[in-house]
C-alpha cells in the first residue's frame, strides 16, 4: 500500500508564513515572479491594503508555461527555505485567470465554517466518510 499525503487545506496567502514545515495547503496568487533557473516563482496578494508574497518550489511542475501577471492556485507542502521562511514545494500549479477571487474566499470560508460547525457536533470525532 503507497502512503498518500495529507490532504490540503485551503490557506489564504497571508496565513502561510505562520505555517509549520510540512504541512499540506492550497493557496492561491497572480503570478508576479518565475524563476526557471531556480525553480522558485513567487505569487502575490494583496489583503488589508498589504501585499503577501508566497513562495513556490516548482520543480514537480516544470516544465510549465508561465503567465506573469495571470491568478494561479498552488497545492503543496511547506517547507523551510533559507532567506525566505516558508515555502510551498508544488505538487500542482494551475493557471486559473478569470476566477473570481472574492467569491473563492467567500467559499473558503464557507468551508472552515462547515468544518468547524461539523467538528462542534461530532466532538472532534472523525466519521467513518473521512477516513477514506
Amino acid at each position: 500500500m503507497t502512503m498518500l499525503p495529507p490532504t490540503a487545506v485551503f490557506y489564504f496567502p497571508w496565513e502561510v508564513k505562520s505555517l509549520g514545515e510540512g504541512k499540506s495547503v492550497r493557496t492561491f496568487g497572480r503570478l508576479s515572479c518565475y524563476e526557471a533557473d531556480e525553480s522558485r516563482a513567487s505569487l502575490s496578494c494583496h489583503h488589508a491594503s498589504k501585499e503577501h508574497k508566497v513562495f513556490v518550489h516548482t520543480l514537480f511542475v516544470e516544465p510549465f508555461n508561465p503567465i506573469i501577471g495571470a491568478q494561479y492556485l498552488v497545492l503543496g507542502e511547506t517547507e523551510s527555505y533559507e532567506g525566505f521562511g516558508v515555502m510551498i514545494r508544488a505538487r500542482v500549479l494551475n493557471c486559473v485567470d478569470g476566477v473570481n477571487i472574492a467569491l473563492l474566499q467567500k467559499a473558503i470560508e464557507g468551508q472552515r465554517s462547515f468544518f468547524r460547525e461539523r467538528e462542534r457536533k461530532d466532538g472532534g470525532v472523525a466519521q467513518p466518510a473521512d477516513k477514506i
